[in-house]
């Protein structure tokens, strides 16, 4: 019986780890542009690179960061604030 229980105990727990997770991998992201530090972009930083990690400056305007849906345009950086295009 102890077994059981404790079989049961395992499997409630695991069932709400794995909910736990999914709500959190769903959060709303979107792709922030000018946002990112020099090396610690998520992706797109323009011609000669590969991709994540590339950008060469701060708040690179062609480099984007992910970021909570809704905050990209209200992040303000010393170089203005982020946005949803790549920035000139």
């Amino acid at each position: 019986m102890r077994t059981t229980a404790t079989i049961a105990a395992s499997l409630a727990i695991a069932t709400l780890a794995a909910g736990a997770a999914t709500a959190q991998a769903a959060k709303p992201m979107e792709k922030c542009y000018g946002v990112s530090q020099a090396g610690k972009n998520d992706c797109k930083a323009g011609a000669g690179t590969s991709c994540a990690g590339t950008s060469k400056v701060n708040y690179q305007g062609n480099a984007w960061k992910l970021v909570k849906a809704g905050t990209c345009t209200t992040t303000k950086t010393p170089k203005g604030f982020g946005s949803l295009a790549p920035k000139a």
